[in-house]
């Protein structure tokens, strides 16, 4: 391994034979078959009942089973769930040199540190592009199997570019995690630290301060909280850039300046 090439080449592999990507994948999966299953339901209350799906004393009493709906649906989910299962996969993809003790292997061979921290973000990257591409097109597939009404290529091309926006926010903050897996020294920092940022942009978003803070943007901008102009603004998305921007620039300096130890 040898220049950027060499060290993007080396992640990809890494990655490749892993069963983590698959892991987060099937994970992943979860989201459009629940939404699905929520829309069938909502649709065909007497059905799903009949069919053992819901409580024979349930009253289903609000919501929409339609396209618009659905979408919705899945972009909260890229935004809630992906904020987990990207940050898993850069927990995964940073802190894995140090929980199986290669960190010394990887600094050593001629290739820059800054070559092997921006070639870990590219993986990383295009891992959560992907993932939120595949939730996108199996939410497809599930909500024609439901038959949801409403339907149009409009629609559609809105709700790509919504959910494609929503994974980029999301995606951003993920900087921040590579810096604590890095720092920490494996995985159990990053995953906590997610675990405590979700927690809390659900605190300042229904409070309505989630438009200053960066992991509550996202969510915000999916639709969670109702319509993203209550809260979001420009400030909005110039304090998401920054914190990616901090977070890209100390993870960088750690792995330039930091002495490995491990």
């Amino acid at each position: 391994m040898s220049g950027p090439g060499g060290a993007l080449r080396c992640e990809l592999l890494k990655a490749w034979r892993a069963k983590v990507p698959a892991l987060t994948a099937l994970g992943f999966s979860l989201a459009p078959i629940m939404g699905g299953l929520f829309m069938f339901i909502l649709k065909d209350p007497g059905r799903a009942r009949a069919m053992g799906l819901i409580g024979a004393k349930a009253q289903i009493t609000a919501g929409t089973a339609d396209w618009p709906t659905y979408f919705g649906v899945i972009a909260q989910a890229v935004a809630v769930g992906g904020s987990m299962l990207f940050a898993l996969s850069t927990a995964w993809v940073f802190g894995r040199e140090f929980a199986e003790r290669t960190v010394k292997l990887t600094i050593a061979l001629p290739t820059s540190r800054a070559a092997v921290v921006t070639a870990k973000f590219v993986v990383v990257a295009a891992w959560s592009i992907a993932l939120a591409a595949w939730v996108f097109g199996l939410s497809l597939g599930i909500g024609w199997l439901v038959g949801l009404p409403g339907w149009s290529m409009d629609a559609a091309f809105s709700a790509s570019g919504n959910v494609a926006a929503t994974a980029g926010l999301t995606i951003a903050l993920l900087t921040p995690i590579a810096f604590i897996a890095s720092a920490g020294r494996g995985y159990l920092a990053p995953v906590g630290f997610a675990i405590l940022m979700v927690f809390l942009a659900q605190i300042l978003a229904a409070t309505g301060w989630g438009g200053w803070f960066p992991w509550s943007v996202a969510p915000l901008f999916a639709g969670i909280a109702g319509p993203r102009g209550a809260q979001l603004g420009i400030h909005s998305y110039v304090i998401v850039g920054v914190t990616s921007m901090l977070g890209f620039l100390a993870t960088l300096a750690w792995w330039r300046f930091a002495d490995q130890t491990t």
